[in-house]
């Protein structure tokens, strides 16, 4: 196989490990404290949460580059401390990748927090044990079946990133364009053999993460 054949897999890989790194932290820690609680206005930041789920990718990749473009308050921040803007780089591909595969992370690892009996953390607490102590050896365990699956789901649909990716991050081969990208240049100049061997790639490795979902949750 050619290097034009490889590239987009790896960055795709590349990606998508980097964004599921930062989305199973963050949807852990979030799902943790959603879980059993409420308060006023939580129902308004489970939506904020889970919105991407829902919204088209044209929308997130519009407000993306609304928020980290050149003239938005979070793209001047990274611009000023890295004297480079983010839009159109690989980490524009990241961040886009993370923003979409969160809400699946954060719903997998809630729903699991939920399921815990709080007899068990009580008890836990009882004995001595501090909150983050509860948190890394009891309530984690116990849910970790519902955090590897989040896990997985969040790794598949970041590598499957398209749109908002397309806005974002732009199609520049060896730096921005991922394997669903480069289907789509390959479809549309009629290099159909390319794209089957691409998409073959991305179904295979779709089918191995909900075999693994699938394992996860047995």
């Amino acid at each position: 196989m050619t290097a034009q054949f490889w590239e987009p897999l790896r960055l795709s890989l590349e990606v998508a490990v980097v964004a599921s790194m930062v989305v199973i932290i963050t949807g852990i820690l979030a799902g943790r404290l959603m879980a059993g609680r409420s308060f006023r206005g939580k129902a308004l930041v489970e939506t904020v949460f889970l919105l991407p789920l829902v919204l088209p990718p044209t929308v997130v990749g519009f407000l993306l580059i609304v928020w980290f473009g050149r003239n938005g308050w979070a793209g001047q921040a990274i611009e000023w401390l890295f004297n480079q803007p983010v839009i159109f780089t690989w980490w524009a591909a990241v961040i886009a990748a993370i923003v979409v595969a969160f809400p699946l992370m954060y719903q997998s690892a809630k729903t699991g927090f939920e399921s815990i009996d709080g007899d068990i953390e009580d008890a836990a607490r009882v004995d001595g044990a501090g909150e983050f102590r509860v948190f890394l050896s009891v309530s984690t365990p116990l849910a970790i079946k519902a955090i590897i699956s989040g896990g997985i789901l969040s790794f598949a649909r970041a590598l499957g990133e398209f749109g908002a990716t397309l806005m974002f991050a732009g199609n520049i081969p060896g730096v921005t364009q991922t394997a669903p990208l480069a289907i789509y240049v390959a479809m549309d100049s009629g290099n159909m053999e390319l794209a089957w061997m691409w998409v073959a790639c991305m179904v295979g490795i779709s089918f191995l993460m909900l075999m693994l979902v699938y394992r996860a949750r047995v």
